[in-house]
């Protein structure tokens, strides 16, 4: 399979709870529904039932300032923006975080059969409902927005970050599972090309390439020292239709390790 071989895994990410910052791994298991332990939790909106998405970040801005880890396969750690920590098992969990919030909010582990978030989109020209607050479903029964493995390779990012110099197209921005570095020296958006094919990541996993992933308000979210700029977005739109990365699905799980080659079977 020398010749099929395109890349290598440099970075691995997991996101406990939907829209939180997640946690960077050594190594990770694959399973049907993606990687363990990625989008297990949300928090739900106790006054609407709504689930909370960073999407819409005049409302729930606040997320990219919490953090969450696995400590263990069925416990989460959550890192409040003042630096204090707060376990999902936690008797008062819920009144912690509706205190960090501002508004009453529980964390679930239940994702509901159909449902939405609320979310906003920029007013970039080129992108539908821009400058407008909508409702939009997302995968039945998960906490994904739709695929349930992100990919992004590093050349995607340089290509961008050549077009838009002054601004900081980095890993944590697109917020991918896997970050792959093209063999050969590959350059451009390399991975577009790799949709609907199928990859064969170390020894075991194997994933369908689905689509194109499309970015959203997020992207352009500050987070830590990372600024607020909605020039990221503006790029993603004009220079590649407004993609950044592919979406996948789980074809055979096991366990993948940084460094692993990326194959194309």
């Amino acid at each position: 399979m020398t010749d099929s071989v395109v890349g290598s895994i440099v970075s691995m990410w997991r996101y406990p709870v939907k829209s939180m910052l997640g946690e960077e791994l050594n190594a990770t298991e694959v399973m049907e529904r993606g990687l363990m332990g990625d989008r297990t939790y949300a928090l739900v909106d106790a006054e609407t039932g709504a689930i909370i998405s960073a999407k819409l970040p005049r409302k729930w801005g606040v997320l990219f300032e919490c953090r969450a880890a696995l400590d263990s396969p069925t416990q989460v750690k959550i890192t409040l923006p003042d630096g204090s920590i707060v376990l999902g098992d936690a008797s008062d969990v819920d009144e912690i975080l509706s205190k960090a919030f501002g508004r009453k909010v529980t964390l679930s582990a239940v994702a509901p059969e159909t449902p939405s978030i609320e979310m906003y989109t920029p007013d970039i020209e080129g992108i539908p409902d821009a400058d407008a607050e909508t409702n939009a479903a997302i995968r039945p029964n998960t906490f994904f927005d739709a695929a349930t493995v992100h990919l992004l390779t590093t050349a995607t990012l340089n290509q961008f970050q050549s077009l838009k110099p002054t601004s900081r197209f980095e890993t944590r921005r697109f917020r991918p599972n896997f970050v792959i570095s093209p063999a050969n020296g590959a350059t451009g958006f390399v991975e577009n090309d790799w949709v609907g094919q199928t990859l064969a990541i170390g020894d075991e996993v194997r994933l369908s390439i689905n689509e194109p992933c499309p970015r959203c308000v997020m992207t352009t979210m500050p987070q830590a020292e990372l600024p607020s700029d909605v020039d990221i977005l503006r790029t993603v739109v004009k220079h590649n239709q407004g993609h950044v990365g592919i979406y996948a699905s789980v074809v055979q799980g096991g366990t993948i390790r940084r460094g692993d080659r990326v194959a194309i079977l």
